[in-house]
């Protein structure tokens, strides 16, 4: 084993530039882009006031090297992005959307309502730019489909789509309803086995991220309304802000429940009876709650395993097939990382985002994953991700051998300062107590509904 530890980020975004809209996007849909480009000056201009602003003006806390303003670049630029992945000693990284200071191709939960055929040119489009501009970096920056994203109402089309993403070596899939559509059937539905069965074959790796389940329209009338006032105010308050972080992303848009429910739909569904070899992800939607979640779906599976498609409880489910990537690590969830489970715990620096660990990934994992053995922090950092979703590790440990860091660097002197610490809470949620149960009466009613239409099929 080399000295030298192999990091494998299993978070990561780009998005396509609007300068490259009109080269990817499908001629038919050009109409649109007018109204697109209005959107993301209102996007860029609240977004990027809210998550970016608010908490990097203190560069000289948190960007040391000088790196910020230049690595942002990554987001479009796959050379600028491998070199941020070799100064933070990152071998491999998944390749998400997503962006605050850009809005995509119609297709994101945070969009305006567009009609389903240019959502799906839109996703077509992103599939097509992310290979052409990180392709050539396919071992290290690994590709994930958004095709989750769109309304997969037409499944001959989202086989041919998926067919077309796993021939170009993507490595993964959003998860279907990623994008909620109120007429989408629920991921135990059989409709959607014939995409399992290609996921499966093709070795692509399902996955639930932050934002799942949110309908387009509603997040995007919000920022537009906020923008409004901030026009009419003249410039954006703090008050105007805080409404805005408070209302829409947490009560409105980021439910936590929304990314909760796929794991009982998949493990008590029976979609992995049906599909044994399936593996999916969770990345960016913390990992304090699972352990309670998981005893309690175990507890639905012992009262009602009669009637119920699956001959598993949930939690051996979860240990054979599914992955949490703690994107980005708070350090509750590292001192209880048994709790949850080391060999299930995979790492994600969540770039370029402004709360993830990037321009600080070295101190942050200094900090969080501090007295950790060196076994399992070669796990959580890497060596799960390669063995759990079937990862070429050959060649991510050739890439580490190079660029990845000792655990000395890694690991060693000098302590990571408390102004740094402070900002990791204040732009990430650091500090953040463990969840456990408290919020399990919120999964309650969601389950409850979910386990009643499974067992009267």
């Amino acid at each position: 084993m080399s000295d030298r530890l192999t990091i494998v980020s299993l978070d990561g975004h780009a998005q396509v530039p609007d300068y490259a809209w009109e080269t990817y996007l499908d001629k038919r849909y050009h109409d649109l882009l007018p109204r697109l480009r209005k959107e993301n000056v209102m996007w860029n201009d609240v977004m990027g006031r809210l998550m970016v602003d608010r908490t990097h003006t203190q560069t000289e806390v948190f960007d040391i090297d000088g790196t910020y303003e230049s690595g942002l670049r990554g987001m479009f630029d796959c050379d600028v992005r491998l070199a941020e992945m070799d100064r933070e000693g990152t071998a491999g990284e998944f390749l998400y959307n997503g962006e605050p200071r850009i809005v995509s191709l119609f297709f994101q939960p945070t969009s305006s309502r567009y009609a389903y055929d240019a959502v799906e040119a839109g996703v077509r489009a992103h599939h097509r730019w992310i290979n052409d501009e990180f392709g050539k970096a396919k071992d290290r920056i690994l590709l994930v489909g958004v095709t989750g994203h769109a309304p997969c109402h037409e499944m001959d089309e989202t086989l041919a789509e998926t067919r077309w993403i796993a021939e170009q070596g993507f490595v993964g899939l959003v998860a279907p309803g990623m994008t909620g559509y109120a007429d989408m059937p629920p991921l135990y539905d059989t409709y959607w086995d014939p995409l399992w069965s290609l996921c499966e074959e093709a070795g692509l790796t399902v996955v639930v991220h932050a934002g799942y389940g949110a309908q387009a329209g509603p997040f995007f009338d919000e920022v537009a309304a906020v923008y409004d006032e901030m026009q009419q105010a003249g410039a954006a308050t703090d008050e105007l802000l805080l409404r805005f972080s408070q209302s829409t992303m947490v009560t409105n848009f980021f439910n936590p429940m929304d990314t909760r429910k796929p794991l009982w739909q998949f493990t008590l569904g029976g979609v992995f009876d049906r599909h044994p070899n399936l593996k999916v992800l969770l990345t960016e939607i913390r990992a304090d709650w699972l352990p309670a979640l998981l005893r309690h779906l175990d507890g639905v599976f012992d009262e009602q395993h009669d009637s119920l498609p699956t001959a598993k409880r949930p939690s051996e489910w979860w240990a054979s097939n599914c992955t949490t990537c703690l994107s980005f690590a708070h350090r509750a969830e590292i001192e209880l990382r048994d709790e949850i489970g080391v060999e299930t715990i995979a790492f994600g620096r969540d770039f370029p985002h402004p709360e993830g660990t990037w321009p600080n990934t070295t101190a942050w994992i200094r900090d969080a994953f501090a007295g950790v053995p060196e076994p399992e922090l070669r796990m959580m950092l890497g060596e799960n991700a390669i063995a759990r979703l079937g990862l070429d590790g050959d060649a991510l440990r050739a890439v580490a051998s190079r660029i990845g860091p000792t655990l000395e660097e890694l690991m060693g002197t000098p302590a990571v300062p408390s102004s740094l610490v402070e900002h990791f809470d204040l732009r990430g949620g650091y500090l953040k107590p463990w969840e456990g149960g408290t919020r399990l009466h919120e999964a309650q009613p969601p389950l409850e509904r979910d386990v009643k239409r499974l067992v009267t099929r």
